[in-house]
């Protein structure tokens, strides 16, 4: 499995196409999408990866820190609610710090931020850092920060940390919290763990003594980062976030023909293609109609956030699309 990280969970038709073509021509023709935004190829082999690899490179992709101990893809609301071009931008500029930074690898086990442009769906409460926007005004953006969630086998709710943390603060306070986790977490346990273990009091310290001595990075100065805002948008519903890479393509192209040219992978593991206005959303929808997408087998009675289980994953414990599809049918 290789799993590529997808800033912000959105993607040009362009690089949407090119995952497609190495689809095709390395795997099985297949792709996953994952609830965090990030799009997974399965059944490789050893020699599918060199030149998948510089294939990402050139379109400005990267598998380096998807899977593993580091910061993992900075997940992103794809709610398009207000402020969602705000948290997109800062998102992509996350990523872009993190992604393949030595200085961030090697962690204990894997570390999670996802950023929101609100509160609705509460997701900040099982991610090792949830960014919050909580105020936009006059484009400065303030966060709420939450630490510590996770769900696995002891699912535990994040804790808030800090209150309207103004955007070029961010970095100082992820940076800190991440190494006070390297320096002080046995492997491979989460940051969730390290808090049960010397508690909040004691990480609040320990994170106030590495503020103070971190050097203070900063967010600003990626101006080149164009947030892709849209309060229009049609979902395509993917059934256990299994597509196959034909049907992705089709996406990708009505993305640019019909719409913005972007495509995003959403917190449910669909597709939404995003438009520039309520026209051409409506041209969107007619278009997918019209190839069926809006038909069996995509929509379904229920969403489902489906992991490959033990159908591609040898940790899988279960054969999560076929327990899902039983659950549809009954309902």
């Amino acid at each position: 499995m290789l799993r590529v990280k997808i800033p912000a969970g959105l993607l040009q038709s362009a690089q949407a196409e090119e995952l497609c073509r190495l689809s095709h021509k390395h795997s099985n023709g297949m792709l996953h999408l994952t609830s965090r935004g990030s799009i997974e190829f399965h059944w490789l082999e050893e020699q599918n990866l060199e030149p998948i690899f510089a294939a990402l490179k050139e379109i400005g992709l990267t598998s380096r820190g998807a899977c593993g101990g580091a910061v993992r893809g900075i997940s992103c609301s794809t709610t398009f609610a207000p402020g969602f071009a705000a948290v997109q931008a800062v998102a992509v500029k996350l990523n872009r710090h993190f992604a393949g930074n030595p200085a961030f690898e090697g962690l204990p086990k894997k570390f999670k931020i996802g950023i929101d442009a609100g509160y609705e769906g509460a997701r900040h409460l099982i991610q090792d850092l949830g960014l919050v926007l909580v105020k936009d005004e006059e484009g400065r953006c303030l966060f709420d920060v939450w630490c510590a969630g996770g769900l696995g086998k002891e699912p535990q709710p994040a804790f808030l940390l800090e209150q309207e943390v103004a955007e070029e603060s961010l970095l100082h306070l992820v940076e800190s919290v991440v190494q006070v986790y390297r320096d002080n977490t046995p492997p491979p346990k989460r940051l969730k763990t390290l808090l049960n273990t010397i508690g909040e009091t004691e990480f609040r310290r320990l994170l106030q003594q590495e503020l103070a001595c971190r050097p203070q990075p900063s967010l600003t100065g990626d101006d080149d980062v164009a947030p892709v805002a849209s309060g229009h948008f049609v979902e395509v519903p993917v059934f256990a976030g299994e597509i196959k890479a034909a049907q992705l393509n089709q996406l990708a192209a009505l993305a640019r023909k019909e719409g913005s040219g972007y495509l995003a992978v959403t917190n449910d593991q669909n597709i939404a293609l995003l438009a520039e206005g309520e026209q051409e959303s409506e041209a969107l929808s007619r278009k997918l109609r019209e190839t069926g997408f809006f038909e069996q087998p995509f929509t379904f009675p229920s969403r489902f956030r489906v992991c490959p289980g033990n159908h591609e994953c040898r940790m899988g414990l279960s054969p999560t699309r076929d327990v899902a599809a039983s659950l549809c049918k009954a309902m």
